[in-house]
């Protein structure tokens, strides 16, 4: 929590107590949507059943010397439902984007034309597809770990702030169940991104 909260301490009213709980949850809350917002960068690169542009959004190629996203030197397309197709702004940097691909962990194999790419994307074998799902568990498992963290840090300000004679006891412990509820709701929130996830992944 930063320094700039002391100031709330002048005048021991309740309104100051609350403005720096709420602070604090604030802090909090925008770090677990954080941590949402990677899982769901982190599931976009695991493939399912169709294709979908969203597969290469993690992709970076080297461009000019600097890694750089995909989406922002390139126009992905799935004209077809197991068909990506990438059109480069620049046809230079069709060799590095080649290159990207083949050094991810896509498992897939680009056909470039010269003016474009191609990737088809094989179905997936049942076994595939359970060692996908297994993929996502362990990926929203590590935002749930990211989300507790979170917390962990909150109620550690909770704490120094209550040492500092800044809030109660009792506005301490109102201040962990705001936590712990905004804890319940991203975990729950995780758990549902990740099911939708393993869902598409199973589609076949």
């Amino acid at each position: 929590m930063s320094k700039d909260n002391t100031h709330y301490a002048l005048g021991n009213t309740h309104y100051s107590f609350f403005i720096m709980i709420d602070d604090v949850k604030a802090e909090v809350e925008s770090k677990m949507k954080k941590a949402l917002e990677a899982l769901k960068h982190d599931l976009q690169g695991i493939r399912t059943g169709r294709a979908s542009p969203a597969l290469l959004e993690p992709l970076k190629v080297e461009f000019y010397g600097s890694p750089t996203p995909l989406m922002q030197i390139a126009t992905v397309s799935a004209p077809e439902a197991r068909l990506l197709t990438i059109k480069p702004f620049d046809p230079s940097s069709l060799k590095a984007i080649e290159k990207a691909i083949l050094q991810s962990d896509l498992g897939l194999t680009p056909n470039n034309d010269g003016k474009m790419i191609r990737l088809g994307l094989p179905p997936l074998t049942e076994e595939r597809r359970r060692d996908l799902t297994k993929v996502v568990h362990k990926r929203t498992e590590e935002a749930h770990i990211a989300i507790r963290n979170v917390r962990h840090q909150g109620l550690k300000d909770l704490e120094e702030l209550e040492e500092a004679k800044l809030i109660s006891e009792d506005q301490h412990h109102r201040g962990k169940d705001l936590l712990q509820e905004l804890t319940d709701k991203y975990i729950k929130q995780a758990d549902e991104i990740g099911k939708k996830k393993q869902e598409e992944v199973m589609e076949v």
